[in-house]
């Protein structure tokens, strides 16, 4: 933690701990303070699913109801996933969900009731990573989906572009021999704001099923 006066740590490696289990990491993160979204967040919402899964699945960050709930993908975004990867042919039961950021950033609305997304910045990203990379190494799964822009550019770089490069299959950067296929697509929440939801749900749909295909 800074000290008054100093500039803020932006880094979740002192955090990470070293030769433990996905339930040691969850242990470890509910403690992280690698930057500043942790004062104000409810709690750390760290992946949930199958620690042998298959398919990882990595959104942004929490939103309102997840940071409440301590669980990923539990809102309206979460439901549409799950119908989504069932209808590509991916069980939901053998996945892995988590997002690029831990902790919920937000803002009051006008009457200071209603707290209101907002998106990390490439700072609040990169002090996160160090959580994304470790549940990577421990699940080693077979697919990475990226979920919107922000997992995107998370996994792959700031010059990533999911309108550019969405539902096509490509390889996770890592250290060594290189990491498994990567399909990027939307945010399930794009899908919520849309004008067309049904034309950008089967977009996400079309997309998923790259994923799924890359299983086989």
């Amino acid at each position: 933690m800074a000290r008054s006066g100093e500039p803020e740590a932006y880094d979740a490696g002192p955090f990470v701990p070293d030769g433990t289990d996905l339930a040691g990491l969850r242990a470890a993160a509910a403690g992280c303070q690698g930057c500043p979204l942790y004062r104000d967040a409810t709690q750390t919402v760290f992946g949930s699913g199958d620690a042998s899964a298959r398919v990882v699945l990595v959104g942004e960050q929490p939103g309102d109801q997840e940071d409440r709930q301590g669980k990923p993908f539990v809102g309206p975004a979460g439901r549409v996933l799950m119908r989504a990867l069932d209808e590509a042919g991916i069980d939901p039961a053998l996945t892995y969900i988590t997002n690029a950021v831990k902790h919920f950033k937000f803002e009051w609305d006008a009457r200071g009731k209603r707290r209101i997304h907002k998106a990390p910045s490439l700072h609040e990203v990169a002090a996160c990573k160090p959580w994304l990379t470790a549940e990577l190494r421990l699940i080693d799964p077979e697919v990475v989906i990226a979920l919107g822009a922000t997992a995107g550019k998370a996994l792959l770089g700031g010059s990533f572009r999911v309108t550019r490069e969405r539902g096509t299959l490509l390889t996770l950067p890592l250290e060594g021999d290189g990491g498994p296929p990567l399909v990027a697509t939307i945010h399930p929440s794009a899908v919520l704001r849309a004008d067309d939801r049904e034309t950008a749900y089967q977009g996400l749909l079309a997309d998923l099923r790259v994923a799924a295909k890359a299983l086989r």
